[in-house]
């Protein structure tokens, strides 16, 4: 189960308040808010606070207290204005607060992030969720040839069930070690009242990086384009990778104007290194360019060509 029991009536009890404020709010993103949207096995995204839509980066812009201007149009043109030329620190007033959860090792690529607030689950305090991660057959892959951190072909559907099941059986394995170690399941209750388990902050150290925590993690707009620019990316990993393409989602329906200009400039816009200009320049006239005549490496240039189809 994605949510626990507690956790269900949690989002009931939030997901029924109502009440008056006057702060500019986002009605796409009041839609869902405090709703989980399922990731992986047992993994989740829901928003749990924000604060400021568009109209707070344009109100920040331009040092005003109004909503910015009477026409969307104008809003729109600076937003764009200012994602085009990085000029990013009206998107810094912007906050959101997500809820997550997923395997420890997704949490280990995503606090590489440094610039938001975490807090998470503490497995010195609380036992961990008999919860673990199993990549589904098509997500399993040997290592790749050629990139060092990422994945290569696809598995034949016997190696890929054989795999599997030992993940599995390891996964259960070890957290029957876990609950032996602590002499208590994840309820508390004692599993053998002869025995006297050991520290719980001990125990977890046996625990495998499939296993799933959660955290709340707050970030402001501009640091979060950069980490949905980088993990909603084809060639993040896929296990990140789908936290993030929930959390695009999730962008578009709290600043739509902003989102709209992240698609544009950032995510499938693209970024040309000195080199790659002066050679971009003199194919637009019509003159072939070699590898070697670009100044660029063979891998630059492997992703020059990819960028533009060079290669079709």
């Amino acid at each position: 189960m994605p949510i626990t029991d507690t956790q269900k009536e949690e989002l009931s009890d939030l997901e029924t308040q109502v009440g008056p404020t006057r702060r500019d709010s986002s009605p796409g993103l009041e839609e869902v808010l405090y709703k989980a949207f399922p990731v992986l096995d047992h993994g989740f995204v829901r928003v749990i606070d924000y604060m400021g839509n568009d109209n707070a980066i344009v109100q920040a812009a331009r040092v005003s207290y109004g909503k910015g201007t009477k026409k969307v149009s104008e809003d729109r043109g600076l937003i764009h204005y200012l994602l085009r030329h990085s000029h990013t620190t009206p998107f810094e007033m912007c906050e959101i607060k997500f809820h997550i959860k997923l395997p420890f090792f997704v949490a280990r690529q995503w606090i590489r992030h440094r610039t938001a607030n975490v807090n998470e689950y503490s497995a010195r305090y609380s036992i961990l969720d008999k919860e673990y991660y199993i990549p589904s057959p098509e997500h399993l892959a040997a290592q790749s040839a050629i990139n060092k951190q990422g994945r290569g072909d696809s598995l034949s559907p016997a190696a890929s069930q054989e795999i599997i099941e030992q993940l599995r059986k390891e996964s259960e394995h070890l957290y029957a070690q876990y609950e032996k170690l602590l002499n208590e399941d994840n309820q508390g209750n004692s599993l053998d009242s002869e025995k006297e388990g050991i520290a719980r902050e001990l125990a977890r150290t046996t625990l495998s990086l499939n296993f799933y925590t959660q955290m709340y993690w707050k970030i402001d707009l501009h640091n979060l384009m950069h980490f949905l620019a980088l993990r909603a990316d084809p060639h993040a990993q896929y296990e990140i990778r789908v936290y993030a393409d929930i959390m695009l989602d999730l962008l578009k329906r709290w600043v739509p104007l902003t989102y709209e200009a992240f698609i544009q400039y950032r995510k499938e816009g693209a970024r040309f290194s000195q080199n790659g200009l002066k050679t971009l320049k003199t194919l637009l006239k019509g003159t072939p360019v070699t590898q070697e005549e670009s100044g660029m490496t063979k891998r630059e240039w492997q992703e020059f060509s990819e960028m533009l189809d060079l290669t079709r």
